[in-house]
């Protein structure tokens, strides 16, 4: 016997008049039955007669994955996919993936390297991302062609960078997902390339992190760093669970090739923008740990998402109106405010691309709602991350050069692609609707007086 996963039963609204999930189940010749989903019936929200009354002959194709099922009415549907591996356990890495070391060590290396008269440009940080201290060292030495071994380098910076480790920040959704897996109980490990000393370094500035974690292990401790698999397998067995029963979240392709050669299950989080296309050897990419669904390797589900909406810490930017693209008005239909992203260059690395909402003060017309895009909108491929606010009223005319400043107090989704351009528009008005239904709820109305937008309106009538 074939059995199907249960199904939204949709298709069945004809003749049972509800919404109840149903499993179809067929033998080897395609020939089956429709019932109520068990759980459902337990629930009492469906009744077995809905289906007995309207005699089903269920005709099933094991070979195309569709399902025809005949009585007042026939459909297809396709199967759904199967549950990912369920997991029991989840192994952090540190760097990039819950902290945010980029602007760190962009500021430890920009002030390092200008005594060599050397200017660090960041583009060979994917060089050292993932990799130990000194594969990354020897090479920015290479690089740059300091005069000095990989052994002297890491001496004459180490002081220099930890000394700054009180500076560095958690990424965006790390506090709640730690938070929340340590509220579930979900046993929880720390494996970074870094020595022990260092990773307990850093997260003793980060409250309630280090109790949070069963098991805490530095790259000094295996023989191996990543992209060996020797941290996780050495996670795993400290953990006391079996490697298949572990969900590893990785920021860099050495982590994710170092989980899955342990026979993890990897979602991949890149800390470099526009590379995920790189990273086919995870189970799953995704943009933040903002956008992370447990529920998909069967751990507990975040209950903290509101109206599609998800709250966070609010967040503040201003600045003069400038001309954008030259694509809201004229391509999309879709007025942006623009603001220019010069010296937010630190904020935008903090907060991941996607789609935010929130509160907008302009200075000679009051607060309004809005809903803003922060990235490089795949769809155009932008050079660089810009910020596009929509402000969700219809202004007469254009305010170019006037002071804009937002509160971002929620997130509504990861930046995406599109197939079309009429597929872009439908999205980003569904945004505008979700964020224009949101900001009225308390969580989020209270941010429209904000001190920060008070102090931007010149005529509080306007407030």
């Amino acid at each position: 016997m074939l059995t199907w996963h249960i199904l939204t039963g949709i298709h069945l609204k004809k003749c049972t008049g509800s919404y109840n999930p149903v499993i179809f189940s067929a033998n080897s010749n395609g020939n089956g039955k429709a019932n109520l989903a068990p759980q459902e019936k337990e629930k009492g929200k469906g009744k077995l007669n809905s289906i007995t009354k309207h005699k089903h002959s269920v005709r099933a194709s094991p070979q195309n994955g569709s399902i025809a099922v005949t009585g007042g009415f026939t459909v297809k549907m396709s199967i759904a996919k199967p549950l990912k591996k369920l997991a029991s356990c989840v192994i952090l890495d540190l760097d990039g993936t819950l902290i945010n070391t980029e602007a760190l060590l962009s500021d430890v290396l920009g002030g390092f390297l200008s005594k060599y008269g050397k200017q660090w440009d960041g583009r060979e940080v994917h060089k050292t991302l993932g990799k130990t201290p000194l594969e990354a060292a020897a090479a920015i030495v290479e690089a740059y062609d300091l005069p000095c071994t990989s052994n002297e380098f890491i001496s004459a910076i180490n002081p220099l960078y930890s000394e700054k480790w009180c500076n560095i920040k958690a990424q965006p959704g790390a506090n709640r997902l730690i938070k929340h897996f340590g509220g579930h109980g979900v046993p929880m490990a720390l494996a970074s390339n870094s020595p022990r000393e260092n990773v307990e370094g850093k997260i003793s500035f980060h409250q309630g992190w280090k109790e949070s974690f069963s098991v805490i292990i530095g790259g000094d401790e295996v023989a191996s760093g990543k992209p060996s698999p020797d941290i996780y397998l050495e996670a795993a067995k400290k953990l006391n669970v079996e490697p298949s029963s572990c969900l590893v979240i990785e920021d860099s392709i050495p982590g994710v090739t170092a989980g899955k050669a342990a026979g993890m299950e990897v979602v991949a989080v890149p800390s470099i923008p526009k590379q995920s296309h790189l990273y086919t050897s995870a189970d799953e990419v995704i943009n933040s740990l903002l956008d992370l669904k447990p529920e998909k390797w069967g751990l507990p589900p975040f209950q903290d998402w509101v109206e599609g909406t998800l709250p966070i810490e609010s967040w503040y930017i201003g600045g003069p109106v400038i001309k954008g693209l030259g694509r809201g008005s004229k391509v999309l239909g879709i007025p942006t405010a623009n603001l220019s992203t010069e010296g937010y260059s630190t904020v935008l690395s903090e907060h991941p691309s996607g789609v935010y909402f929130g509160w907008a003060g302009l200075s000679t017309r009051g607060v309004f709602k809005m809903v803003m895009s922060i990235g490089w909108n795949p769809y155009f491929n932008n050079p660089e991350k810009t910020i596009e606010p929509w402000l969700l009223h219809d202004f007469a005319e254009d305010f170019y050069g006037e002071d804009l400043r937002l509160v971002i107090v929620g997130y509504i989704r990861s930046e995406a692609n599109f197939p079309s351009i009429e597929s872009l528009i439908a999205k980003i008005h569904e945004d505008g609707r979700i964020a224009e239904k949101a900001l009225d709820l308390p969580i989020y109305s209270t941010y429209r007086d904000d001190p920060y937008l008070k102090s931007c309106v010149k005529d509080s009538s306007h407030l």
